[in-house]
């Protein structure tokens, strides 16, 4: 069992962001980086599934980007993936879903993975479009937003989260693309001596131009903070004294009244 879990590293969400010079994207000068919430149970379930298996299993863990990514693919080495795949493209945070899946399936597609495990959506961009494109490129069968995984003969039967609170079971035939919704599992925290074994693993690098990326289908013309409104107002007291307040408010901004 050959398993390709994707990871991307993000921005930490307490960065305090700035607009780039070029108006398309984030100034990454002062960032904090860090690996994707999703794709961290992406990891534990591939992992998981690997140390379930035995002997024959193997776990790749694959992300695309600049030199710093390295660290979050350690980060997946330390939580139990045999080897790591740099795609090294310094150009990656300008590339659409399109493009990134494009390169994932181009390196994939040769490699007979049987399972590709990945998160629901980045936390930066939040398209949720790579996993199902990637399906799409390698003509895999595709489960998205799972929050239950089992693995029997030859399919996996799943369990995903669907819009109001509704949930389903699927079963189907691998290879197979999942995406990863929070519950799926519990993301084991890297200890020190994993985090030192992982230094010895495997950690491939490939030139993003030797990959096929294909022209971008989306192109971000603008990013901008959102606008500032004006502060809201808390009234207070009893009923009736808020009432009063509220009304003359109203008859005062807007002349309704």
């Amino acid at each position: 069992m050959k398993i390709l879990v994707c990871v991307k590293q993000v921005p930490d969400l307490e960065t305090r962001f700035r607009v780039n010079s070029a108006g398309v994207w984030f100034d990454e000068a002062d960032v904090a980086f860090r690996m994707n919430e999703y794709d961290e149970f992406a990891v534990e379930e591939a992992v998981a599934l690997k140390e379930k298996a035995g002997a024959g299993a193997e776990v790749t863990a694959l992300s695309i980007g600049p030199e710093r990514v390295k660290e979050t693919i350690k980060k997946a080495l330390a939580m139990g993936a045999d080897r790591g795949v740099h795609i090294h493209d310094d150009g990656a945070s300008g590339k659409c879903p399109a493009q990134v899946a494009a390169m994932i399936a181009s390196f994939a597609r040769d490699k007979e993975f049987g399972l590709v495990f990945m998160g629901l959506q980045s936390q930066d961009r939040g398209s949720a479009q790579v996993g199902p494109l990637v399906a799409l490129d390698l003509g895999f069968n595709l489960v998205t937003t799972v929050t239950g995984f089992e693995l029997g003969e030859g399919g996996v039967t799943v369990r995903r989260e669907l819009e109001g609170g509704l949930k389903a079971v699927v079963k189907t035939r691998i290879p197979v693309v999942i995406t990863c919704q929070l519950g799926l599992n519990k993301p084991r925290y890297p200890t020190l001596p994993n985090i030192m074994k992982a230094k010895k693993k495997e950690l491939l690098t490939i030139p993003g131009g030797d990959l096929d990326a294909g022209p971008a289908l989306t192109i971000i013309e603008k990013a901008a903070p959102p606008e500032r409104k004006g502060a809201g107002v808390v009234l207070e007291g009893d009923a009736a004294d808020v009432a009063d307040k509220l009304i003359g408010m109203i008859r005062e901004k807007t002349g309704l009244l």
